[in-house]
């Protein structure tokens, strides 16, 4: 327990020091219009995987109904 603790102190610390790196202003992505092209990525596979996860439940569903 005490090894996996002392590794997720170890990758916290290297986020922070990754993060107090980062230049970009937040509005670099939106002043050059790729802030679309993030957002319709990120529409694309939450879609993607809310269509995934109604197609397994509807499966299930009629194995439930076979099965009974």
């Amino acid at each position: 327990m005490r090894k996996y603790f002392l590794l997720i102190i170890l990758f916290l610390f290297s986020a922070f020091q990754l993060m107090a790196q980062a230049t970009a202003d937040p509005s670099t992505m939106e002043s050059h219009g790729k802030i679309y092209v993030v957002m319709a990525v990120c529409l694309t596979i939450f879609t993607g995987i809310v269509i995934y996860l109604i197609r397994i439940d509807s499966k299930i569903a009629r194995l439930e109904k076979k099965n009974d």
